[in-house]
């Protein structure tokens, strides 16, 4: 009678043994020691195990576990590949004589194990992407358009009194885009302020035209600087907080609930984070303007012979009323732009953990080069009408 033997190393009285016995009445698993905690280098069942043994539809594997000790995870490991390789061989496996718990685990596995999943190509040709990022973006497109009209009506609707905006939640959001910023929103314009004076003295002075570093400050805080740089401070503060606390309430599916109360998304929750941004930006703009003058001031007091008197006349001649003006629309539409961004990247994110960084960082993203994009647009606006 031939004879398979295994057993995990280094070997002991309480180490895993088996051996395959081949007899009359069939094929013979004998299991001996603890099963436990077995890597699969100690002990496993070859695949040429039952090779030599006799096989036939009458003949079966059955199993004796007298010595069988204590057993974990890997002893059903070890019995399924037996299982797979008596199904291999032609043999009908007998698992009576293990213990009932490890009948009822081998029960829940299949006799064989499932083949890997085939590699899904994707043949898709680029007029096929092209189609499908388009329509995609058509879709996003509508989707944005209905989120504003949405929120339009919702702030129609708050002018007539019958808003389901809170008050509280408006002075709080207010509060947060307004104030709050004023620090950091003071700190950049400043310094950018006092960097274009001091750039632009080095080389005008080159040309005898100190004077008219005034005019550049004041005319490029007022038309541009001040606009762009509050509403990339804004997109980083603001519409990154928008986003991840909106992605946050949809993980703990408070937008879910709102949605099933019968409560509007867009007039409680989206509607006082964009009109508190709206109302705070432009506000915003004008106070970054004069901080950014006064950053040009303060470097053109240190460099040029200019009393500052003359500083500020000249800078409000050379600056007309037209230019802040245009910095303020600018900023109205900017403010708006990253609100909305904002609040949909928010509401389209997924409800894990790392969604909601994903998220913030996403409008961050979004808010700032759309920034710079309508900056060149209303460029090309204002040279068209002549300002």
């Amino acid at each position: 009678m031939p004879m398979i033997q295994g057993h995990a190393a280094p070997s002991s009285a309480s180490s895993p043994s088996w051996s395959i016995t081949d007899m009359p009445e069939g094929v013979c698993l004998t299991l001996k020691g603890e099963w436990k905690s077995l890597s699969s280098d100690e002990m496993q069942f070859q695949d040429n195990a039952l090779s030599s043994v006799r096989a036939g539809s009458g003949r079966k594997l059955f199993i004796r576990s007298d010595a069988l000790g204590d057993w974990d995870s890997s002893f059903i490991s070890f019995i399924w590949s037996v299982k797979q390789a008596a199904g291999r061989a032609s043999l009908s496996f007998d698992c009576q004589a293990l213990p009932p718990s490890a009948q009822r685990l081998l029960a829940l596995l299949p006799d064989r194990a499932s083949p890997p999943a085939p590699h899904q190509q994707n043949r898709e040709g680029i007029l096929a992407r092209i189609g499908g990022a388009t329509t995609s973006a058509i879709c996003e497109a509508g989707t944005c358009a209905a989120l504003i009209a949405e929120v339009g009506r919702g702030a129609v609707q708050c002018l007539r009194g019958r808003s389901s905006m809170r008050l509280k939640d408006l002075l709080v959001d207010i509060w947060n885009a307004g104030p709050s910023a004023l620090l950091i929103v003071s700190i950049v314009n400043f310094l950018v302020g006092a960097i274009l004076a001091f750039v632009g003295l080095l080389e005008l002075r080159k040309f005898a035209a100190e004077i008219y570093v005034t005019n550049l400050v004041g005319i490029a805080s007022a038309r541009e600087i001040s606009a762009i740089m509050t509403a990339i401070i804004m997109a980083g503060r603001t519409g990154g907080a928008y986003a991840a606390r909106i992605s946050t309430m949809q993980g703990n599916e408070e937008i879910d609930a709102l949605q099933v109360t019968g409560i509007p998304i867009a007039g409680y929750i989206l509607l006082p984070s964009i009109l508190s941004l709206v109302i705070m930006m432009p506000l915003l703009y004008l106070y970054g303007t004069m901080v950014s003058i006064f950053g040009g001031f303060v470097v053109s007091m240190t460099m040029m012979n200019l009393s500052p008197i003359g500083y500020w006349l000249t800078t409000f001649d050379g600056v007309e009323l037209s230019q802040f003006i245009f910095g303020f629309v600018k900023a109205l539409f900017f403010a708006g732009f990253i609100a909305l961004a904002a609040c949909r990247v928010g509401l389209k994110a997924g409800r894990s953990a790392a969604d909601v960084g994903i998220a913030a960082t996403r409008a961050v993203v979004i808010g700032i080069v759309g920034v710079i994009a309508l900056d060149a647009v209303f460029a090309v606006l204002a040279n068209a009408v002549g300002i």
